[in-house]
């Protein structure tokens, strides 16, 4: 594996899943729970005759951001798609509830460097969602991960971090937008279900999956930083993705809330006139939408690189 001076540099979307483990906290500081040595694998692949990897497809241990510890869950998209089931599952599950422990010991052990100390969870996604080889248990992770984000609310953030090749897709998808704040690169994609998927079933007048422009118009980082399902865009290296989460890390329980999409009735509500304009708009595109929200040649955008679409890049506001 590359050293953490070259991974810096590195582009995140090519990562693997220890790379960006490891380069996305402080030089010198990860340490890996359930290393494949321990050989934790999936049991009812083995029970199918399918190949397991011994770390299941998740990357998961704590490493530094400057005074805080950060839990990082990175999911490995060249295994199974990076689908979750029973084991991974509850890796990123213990991964969640070992930084809430944290918490409780560092505030009791530290309580006015508390919040220089705050410990933070961070997952890089790169999923279609559950493993269909493990059915229910891959679903109930789903409902496990969801239900260990409610018990971090207002005590440790959870950042999602999206911008590697399969994307986040299916039930993920939705994990992912539960967390409090979401960090993508150009080449991230989220949505419940993958355009093949779409294509599959709906046909290819519905949605053409071949039409890569298409896709990332619609599931795309561009689109998702537009009407506010993204918090931050950065540059496709590790090095822009580990400068942000350092500056997240460091941000007030209470700016972090700010930055959620859903989790309060207010925010019900104004994702609901989110829905409601779409229904109204009726929109061939989602170009047409972000003309809506004042871009007035938003056919450019998706050319333009990623500091230029920010200088320029008008946004969905938030009430």
């Amino acid at each position: 594996m590359k050293k953490w001076s070259e991974l810096k540099d590195s582009s995140f979307f090519d990562a693997s899943a220890r790379e960006r483990a490891v380069g996305l906290v402080d030089k010198g500081t990860f340490t890996e729970f359930l290393h494949p040595l321990d050989r934790y694998c999936s049991p009812h692949l083995v029970v199918l005759g399918q190949a397991v990897e011994f770390d299941d497809g998740m990357v998961c241990g704590v490493g530094l951001l400057g005074r805080h510890p950060a839990f990082i869950i990175s999911m490995e998209g060249r295994f199974i798609g990076g689908a979750i089931g029973e084991v991974n599952g509850a890796k990123m599950v213990g991964a969640i509830r070992l930084a809430l422990t944290a918490a409780k010991e560092i505030k009791a052990k530290y309580p006015g460097e508390y919040e220089a100390k705050r410990p933070l969870v961070v997952i890089s996604f790169e999923t279609g969602g559950v493993r269909l080889h493990e059915s229910n248990a891959g679903l109930l992770a789903h409902a496990e991960v969801m239900d260990a984000f409610q018990d971090c609310r207002h005590i440790v953030p959870v950042v999602s971090v999206v911008g590697s090749k399969v994307g986040c897709f299916g039930g993920m998808g939705f994990v992912a937008a539960a967390a409090d704040v979401i960090v993508m690169n150009e080449q991230g994609r989220i949505g419940l279900t993958g355009p093949e998927v779409i294509e599959q079933e709906m046909g290819k007048e519905e949605f053409d999956a071949s039409n890569k422009a298409l896709v990332y118009r619609t599931t795309g980082a561009k689109h998702k930083y537009i009407i506010q399902d993204c918090n931050y865009l950065v540059e496709d290296t590790i090095g822009d993705f580990h400068k942000v989460l350092g500056e997240i890390a460091g941000k007030s329980m209470e700016e972090i809330e700010k930055m959620r999409r859903i989790g309060s009735i207010d925010l019900v509500r104004e994702q609901q006139e989110l829905v409601k304009l779409v229904g109204d708009m009726q929109p061939k595109d989602s170009m047409d939408v972000w003309k809506h929200f004042g871009n007035e040649n938003p056919a450019a955008l998706p050319e333009l690189s990623t500091a230029e679409f920010l200088k320029t890049v008008k946004r969905r506001a938030r009430s």
